[in-house]
C-alpha cells in the first residue's frame, strides 16, 4: 500500500527502525523514509546551517551527558552554557510569575543575564480583540488579554538569546513561538486540570478521561493511520 502522510505515531513497540538506522530496510510502508524521504534529505542540507549544526550538537551532548540525571532546568543551563548564550527571556503566564521568579534566580546563579516578562503585560481588555463581554472568564469588568506577541517582541528588543516558556496557553504559545527571534524551549506546559501534566490525558485516555475522545472513537487503539483504515 503507498501512503501519502507519514504515520510514526502507528510504529510498533518492536520495529522503530529509526533508533538504530534501518529505517529503510525495517520501517513500515507509513516511515516518512518510505512516504517522503525527499523532505528528509531537504531538511539535512538545511542543517547544514552553521546555528542548526550548532544547536544539534550541543542539544545531542546535553542529552547524553545528563541522560536520567539532569532535571529540565539543569538541562536548559548546561545547553545555554553550551551555546555560550549570556542573555535569556522567561516568558511566563501571569500565574506562574512565582515560580519564574525562582527561575530566574536559578538561571542568575549560573551566570546568565535575565528578562522576564508576563502574559498579561499592557494590561490590554480582550474586547479590543473583538471579545464580547459575555466571552470573558469573568464577564462585566475588565479582564486582560493574554499578549504573547508583545512578550515576543519585548524579549526581541531586550536580546534574549534563548527564551523559556512558562505555562503559556494554548494558541498563545504559538504566537509567542511564531514571533520569538530567539530559540525557544519550554519549561512548564499548562493543564489547568491535570497539574500541568498533559501527557496524563493520554495515559488516562482509555479510562478517567475518555472525554478527550471525539464522535468517530475507535472501538480500539487502532494499529494502521486514518488513510489506511479508510482504504481498507
Amino acid at each position: 500500500m503507498d501512503y501519502e502522510l507519514p504515520g510514526c505515531a502507528y510504529c510498533p513497540p518492536k520495529v522503530r527502525a529509526c533508533r538504530v538506522g534501518e529505517a529503510d530496510a525495517r520501517g513500515p510502508g507509513f516511515c516518512p523514509t518510505k512516504v517522503d524521504p525527499d523532505s528528509i534529505d531537504a531538511a539535512w542540507v538545511k542543517n547544514a546551517d552553521p546555528l542548526d549544526m550548532r544547536v544539534a550538537r550541543e542539544s545531542a551532548r546535553v542529552e547524553s551527558e545528563g541522560y536520567c540525571k539532569w532535571t529540565r532546568v539543569e538541562e536548559i543551563c548546561q545547553f545555554a552554557k553550551k551555546m555560550g548564550f549570556k542573555r535569556l527571556g522567561i516568558a511566563t503566564c501571569v500565574s506562574f510569575v512565582d515560580q519564574a521568579r525562582v527561575l530566574s534566580a536559578i538561571l542568575e546563579s549560573h551566570g546568565f543575564e535575565v528578562a522576564s516578562v508576563a502574559c498579561k503585560n499592557g494590561g490590554i481588555d480582550k474586547e479590543q480583540i473583538g471579545l464580547r463581554d459575555d466571552e470573558k472568564i469573568r464577564p462585566g469588568q475588565h479582564e486582560s488579554m493574554c499578549n504573547p506577541i508583545s512578550q515576543a517582541e519585548l524579549l526581541n528588543a531586550a536580546g534574549s538569546e534563548l527564551n523559556l516558556v512558562m505555562g503559556l496557553c494554548v494558541g498563545h504559545d504559538s504566537l509567542f513561538y511564531r514571533h520569538s527571534k530567539g530559540l525557544v524551549t519550554t519549561v512548564v506546559v499548562k493543564d489547568r486540570v491535570l497539574a500541568h501534566n498533559p501527557v496524563g490525558a493520554l495515559h488516562l485516555a482509555e479510562s478517567y478521561y475518555s472525554r478527550v475522545w471525539g464522535p468517530e472513537r475507535p472501538a480500539k487503539l487502532p494499529s494502521l493511520p486514518a488513510q489506511a483504515r479508510k482504504r481498507t
